[in-house]
């Protein structure tokens, strides 16, 4: 279900041999950015009291309304109860057969793989937050991985002081002073208009999008999305378990977590300062 921004978003990069290239990048940028355009065809009818709801006139209840900065609740709890029943009859026995099918140090290595593959939109995102010292750090960090770390499958940069941290264009956004916007629930999981708008622009800082047609890229994508979602899932079993068993309004305590995390994220983002050289070397 939440793959979460912070974890981690996983797109379909299109490659194709030279016969399928343009429909098929065509058809994946379309489905990449359906679910967005969805909302905001939706949202654009926010009159309907079926989408957005009422502003309350109580005190109290207005300032609750306010905090939550989510006026679209009913669209986004119908998205909800969708997702979660998707998630219940599909996501998550994918992610348990996972889970009890591979090994633990395999699957470590496979997230390895996934994340080292999604950092240059990190990089990307550091240098437009105005951060050259994190942007060199995940520069090298990617280089050593993706040659002495086999792709990503070890984790060879953090053992030589580079760390992953993570960002997007969510994040760019927020450092550049832009608001977050109201709150959405989309099939990808929890995100804002912000982040909606973000998740588009990372589609275009991925360097996979455009590597040479041919060898038959365009099957890898796909699976490895697929094996992206489920993977993402399955780190997060435990937590959504009992989340749905203990929390009064699941919805509401994952609206709650998801906007204090983008508020720290955003701001760890803004004060990383970080000297001239990896800490390994003092």
């Amino acid at each position: 279900m939440i793959s979460g921004r912070n974890g981690s978003r996983l797109r379909p990069r299109a490659q194709a041999k030279k016969s399928q290239t343009r429909e098929g990048s065509s058809a994946q940028r379309r489905f990449r950015l359906g679910t967005f355009c969805l909302a905001a065809v939706l949202l654009s009818t926010a009159g309907c009291s079926a989408i957005k709801a009422p502003v309350p006139k109580d005190p109290d209840a207005l300032a609750e309304y306010k905090a939550a900065n989510d006026p679209y609740e009913p669209l986004n709890r119908k998205m909800f109860n969708m997702t979660m029943k998707f998630d219940k009859w599909a996501l998550r026995p994918m992610a348990k057969a996972y889970v009890w099918a591979v090994p633990r140090p395999v699957r470590n290595s496979l997230g390895n793989l996934v994340r080292t593959m999604n950092e240059p939109s990190v990089f990307f995102n550091d240098v437009g937050a105005g951060k050259p010292r994190r942007a060199g750090d995940m520069f090298v960090r990617w280089c050593v991985n993706m040659t002495v770390g086999l792709g990503g499958l070890i984790d060879v940069a953090k053992m030589a002081g580079f760390p992953h941290h993570d960002n997007d264009a969510g994040m760019t956004l927020a450092n550049w002073g832009i608001p977050a916007g109201p709150y959405l629930f989309l099939p990808m999981g929890p995100s804002s208009i912000r982040d909606g708008i973000g998740y588009a622009i990372d589609q275009g800082l991925s360097p996979w999008d455009y590597v040479p047609r041919g060898y038959g890229l365009v099957s890898f994508n796909w699976a490895y999305n697929l094996f992206g979602v489920v993977h993402a899932r399955s780190e997060h079993l435990d937590e959504l378990d009992a989340l749905e068993r203990d929390a009064l309004d699941p919805y509401a305590t994952i609206r709650s977590a998801y906007q204090q995390q983008r508020r720290a994220q955003a701001e760890a983002i803004k004060n990383d300062n970080r000297a001239t050289v990896p800490d390994w070397y003092h």
